[in-house]
């Protein structure tokens, strides 16, 4: 049996709508994050040495990292789907967004979060100003030009598509859809993009992306 070692309000809902779409049986092992740190609980680490989420367990393996449970999941009960054939245009672009979703469209955004967090968190009223301004300067010079430049390109890939790796709805829309919702929650990815909107209000709607809700939880990032 898979278990999904599941954090609340986490990239792992991302696993569960997977195994969803696969109709593959699960179980989840659920973990809250600390109220005031935001930080997964010490008990992951039992599971995986970085003590992050997700993570599944399968007959005594242990696989870690979004991408890779992906694949792991769709090479040993996909059975070809969720997946374009091997050898076709549609596979290679697959296999480049099934990548880019971390490799690089979550390291601007996770970078915006972090210097929105230095804006608002509590410090002494002498250090406020050279904190925002320095957060500021940043943020300016480096995440927005990124995210702007990165949406831009996923909203013109999108117009020549209607899902990221082709035609067809595939594992790649999963991976895709954290970074994408991260975007219209924290930085101002709406409806001056429209194919991305689109896309956001497509996934949403899927059977097996609500079903995963109900399983895993509160999941903030599900609003379009």
């Amino acid at each position: 049996m898979i278990i999904v070692h599941h954090l609340n309000n986490s990239r792992s809902q991302r696993v569960l709508w997977l195994l969803e779409e696969l109709g593959i049986p699960y179980e989840i092992q659920k973990y809250e994050r600390d109220a005031k740190t935001m930080l997964a609980p010490p008990a992951l680490l039992k599971v995986h040495p970085l003590g992050k989420s997700p993570v599944i367990t399968e007959d005594g393996v242990t696989v870690a990292e979004s991408g890779a449970i992906i694949e792991y999941l769709l090479e040993r009960h996909g059975g070809g789907r969720l997946m374009p054939p091997a050898g076709t245009p549609e596979r290679l672009r697959f296999t480049y967004w099934l990548h880019f979703a971390e490799g690089s469209a979550m390291s601007p955004l996770l970078m915006k979060l972090v210097f929105d967090r230095i804006e608002s968190s509590p410090m002494p009223f002498f250090v406020k100003p050279i904190a925002r301004g320095i957060s500021g300067k940043v943020k300016k010079a480096l995440s927005e030009p990124n995210l702007k430049r990165q949406l831009d390109y996923m909203e013109s890939e999108l117009a020549k598509s209607e899902w990221f790796a082709g035609s067809d709805f595939s594992a790649a829309d999963i991976q895709m859809s954290f970074p994408v919702e991260a975007a219209a929650q924290r930085a101002g990815l709406d409806a001056s993009r429209p194919k991305l909107m689109t896309y956001l209000k497509k996934i949403h709607a899927r059977p097996a992306y609500r079903k995963a809700l109900e399983r895993g939880g509160p999941y903030s990032f599900a609003n379009d």
